[in-house]
């Protein structure tokens, strides 16, 4: 504002807080600049408040740098901080100096191809101009030199986004590229090189695919990349018969000679390899093209690329393949190609970016159980084991050796590796209440095996599981002990300190995951040295258990665990009594009424019947107040292998020990085996088709074969063994012939 009365301008700073900068090392001081015009008197005709900020960037702010010291200086320097806000700029810059760096979310890290290497020819003098086009065109028509010289003007003006509509509608110069590079790409690479880069400059646009195509780049693309790959292994078959040659003859310096050669033409082939490929990739994007692209044998190429050192290629082709690996046809090729040893060779590597893709087509690749078997077998195990304690690369390492874990052969290999005890340090160290899924996920798995089991143990392993899975009522840790606890051996002994623990986590008020865990932590407890029944009196578990057993009184996983548990207690003599004298066993026959279609259920709760004939006290409970009986008769014959056989040892003991219920055993598995034979004769009877049995000859009765043989016995005529109403099969069972 101006006005003829004014005086003078007063202007006023007032700072503010001090921040950190969220991204750089850098502090972020806020502060309030006032300022007034001022009249004759001295008085404000006018005032202005604006908020601003100083950011004071500390570039040489490092691990070792003395931080009281820069404090000192920012607070100097920077007459916006008052001396008394010396603590707290000490306070701030300490942050910055501890602060991790903000991990990237996992994304492509494909990057536009940098500039071409300016190749001997191809170097310009001039700047390019949109103006002149139509000059650069007409070069196009002559020698291959100034071919290279006009395609190379026509690619700095592509390379700039600005001018591409503009050439798009140049039809005239769009076709002559396209004649060029499909008539002369075998003749010089420099020109292939540049003609395919300009394409390329079109194929990161989608809108411009369609010109590509029309243009058939793409197949002229593929072509030129086969024809690449073909003189590479031509390349490496001369210069390894030369180098036997002069290596021979001592001629050093001949050898060095023809692999300078060999290396430069080596450099220009990977820059069109790469640039062919990387416009490929963008046509891609559609997936009827990438269609086309398998067709013409893509993956075998991309592949066969892999034994390249150049970095920026190898990341360009594994991005590639990555992104043709989510379909099962290039998966199943990759594997006939064998992929997985070629990567093998690119773990670890020093190219983060290599490394990074790498490890990431491994991760598509591992949901196949072949290619994570082969994975095992080429040694990459031990080698992704050693990137756990990578940040950058630690979750998707993690995705991969969870995949190789849900294989029971590759489980065992993990304790040949260090990488129990570091997920076991990772989950000590995990200081926030839900751990990682990936991580858990990954432990739940190793911990059902022994040897992984038992190294998980070592130390205070178990305690520090238990303590952490009972602080946070953890389900997932609760089921990696769980799994622990189903070996045999000193492993269970270990668990004899904590069955009050996992006892006192079973009530209707605990979340029923937590409580389904520690449930079948408990059932797992198959010891002599644990005393069931003060337990199950201690902590009052039999109501609950009782009270569960009611169909829909829970999830079917939980009512599922309490069968179990009961059918682990029921070992003990006195805790069968207890829970035969509670009325559990008709509870549990009405569960198998409601859950006869399910044979999990059905076999569990024919095991604890199994388990309670065994004592005398529950034996008479069951054969003589129950109808427990009547159903494992029924069950005796059922499709599921494992119930038949639960079934059939618990009917012979019951058999033994009650004669009634043993006739009835008995005369069922009779007649069992009778409509079984009786089934068999039907199905061999003769039909309308079929007037013989023996075949069509009417004779055929008449063979003496297929009469009684007589061993040790006189063959005369009109005798015969002593005939037989019945008689004892093998099995113990009677049958009538």
């Amino acid at each position: 504002m101006q006005s003829d009365d004014a005086q003078y301008l007063k202007r006023k700073v007032k700072p503010g807080n001090i921040d950190v900068h969220p991204t750089e090392k850098a502090l972020v001081v806020h502060y309030e600049v006032e300022a007034a015009i001022l009249g004759e008197k001295g008085d404000a005709m006018h005032e202005e408040r604006k908020e601003s900020q100083k950011i004071i960037r500390l570039r040489s702010l490092n691990a070792s740098t003395d931080v009281a010291s820069l404090a000192r200086k920012v607070v100097e320097e920077c007459k916006l901080i008052h001396p008394s806000k010396l603590a707290e700029v000490e306070h701030l810059i300490f942050y910055l100096q501890n602060r991790k760096k903000p991990i990237e979310k996992e994304e492509k890290k494909l990057v536009k191809p940098r500039e071409l290497t300016p190749f001997e020819g191809m170097e310009i003098d001039e700047e390019a101009n949109i103006n002149k086009i139509d000059d650069y065109v007409e070069l196009l028509y002559e020698d291959v030199p100034e071919k290279i010289r006009g395609s190379t003007l026509i690619l700095h003006l592509a390379r700039n986004p600005d001018n591409l509509e503009e050439l798009l509608h140049n039809e005239t110069a769009l076709g002559a590229l396209a004649r060029v590079l499909r008539e002369d790409w075998k003749h010089s690479v420099e020109l292939a090189t540049t003609i395919v880069y300009i394409f390329f400059c079109f194929s990161s646009f989608s809108q411009f695919h369609g010109l590509i195509t029309h243009y058939k780049i793409g197949a002229l693309c593929m072509n030129i990349v086969e024809h690449e790959l073909k003189r590479y292994d031509l390349w490496q078959d001369e210069l390894q018969k030369k180098s036997k040659a002069y290596i021979l003859d001592n001629l050093r310096r001949e050898h060095e000679k023809a692999y300078k050669k060999y290396q430069s033409l080596l450099v220009k082939q990977e820059q069109l390899l790469r640039v062919a490929l990387y416009l490929l990739l963008n046509l891609a994007e559609d997936t009827r093209t990438e269609l086309k692209m398998r067709n013409k044998n893509i993956v075998h190429l991309l592949v066969k690329t892999l034994d390249r050192d150049n970095e920026e290629l190898l990341v360009l082709v594994i991005s590639f393949l990555k992104k043709l690996s989510i379909f099962l046809e290039n998966k199943n090729d990759m594997a006939e190609m064998d992929i997985v040893e070629k990567l093998a060779c690119l773990v670890p590597c020093d190219h983060e970016d290599v490394m990074n893709v790498t490890l990431r087509l491994l991760l598509n690749l591992s949901f196949d159980t072949g290619l994570r078997t082969k994975m095992v077998q080429v040694g990459l195990l031990p080698k992704i084991t050693a990137l756990l304690g990578n940040e950058t690369h630690k979750q998707i390492v993690m995705c991969i050796l969870y995949h190789i874990s849900m294989d029971d052969r590759a489980k065992s290999m993990f304790a040949y590796t260090e990488c129990i005890p570091q997920l076991m340090k990772m989950l000590f160290e995990h200081r926030e209440e839900k751990i990682d899924s990936e991580l858990i996920s990954f432990c739940i798995n190793l911990a059902a095996n022994k040897r992984n089991a038992q190294i998980i143990c070592e130390g205070n392993g178990l305690k520090m599981l238990m303590k952490r899975a009972l602080k946070f009522k953890d389900p997932l840790l609760m089921k990696m002990i769980r799994n622990v606890s189903q070996h045999d051996g000193p492993l269970k002994q270990l668990f004899l300190d904590y069955v009050g623990d996992l006892a006192a986590q079973i009530s209707p008020e605990e979340d029923e995951e937590f409580v389904i865990e520690c449930l079948g932590t408990l059932a797992n407890l198959t010891i002599p040295d644990l005393d069931w029944e003060l337990l199950l009196r201690e902590y009052n578990l039999v109501p609950y258990l009782k009270d569960r057993l009611k169909p829909g009184s829970a999830e079917d996983d939980l009512i599922l665990e309490v069968v179990i548990m009961i059918g682990t207690v029921s070992m003990d003599d006195s805790c069968a009594a207890m829970l035969a004298k509670s009325g559990i066993i008709p509870a549990l026959i009405e569960l198998l009424n409601a859950q006869q279609e399910d044979d999990e259920f059905v076999c569990q709760i024919i095991y604890v019947f199994y388990q309670m004939v065994f004592h005398q006290a529950t034996r008479d409970v069951i054969i003589k107040d129950t109808q427990a009986p009547a159903y494992l008769i029924d069950l005796m014959h059922d499709k599921n292998t494992e119930i038949r056989k639960v079934c059939d040892n618990t009917l012979d003991i019951i058999a033994e020990y009650d004669e009634e219920w043993g006739r009835k055993i008995q005369s069922e598995k009779f007649r069992w085996h009778n409509s079984q034979w009786l089934e068999m004769v039907e199905s061999r009877q003769m039909d309308d088709s079929e007037p013989y049995l023996y075949g069509d000859d009417p004779d055929a009765l008449e063979r003496p074969d297929l009469f009684y043989s007589t061993d040790g016995m006189s063959s005369e005529p009109g005798l015969s063994p002593e005939p037989y109403g019945q008689f004892h099969s093998p099995n113990g069972d009677f049958s009538v012939w």
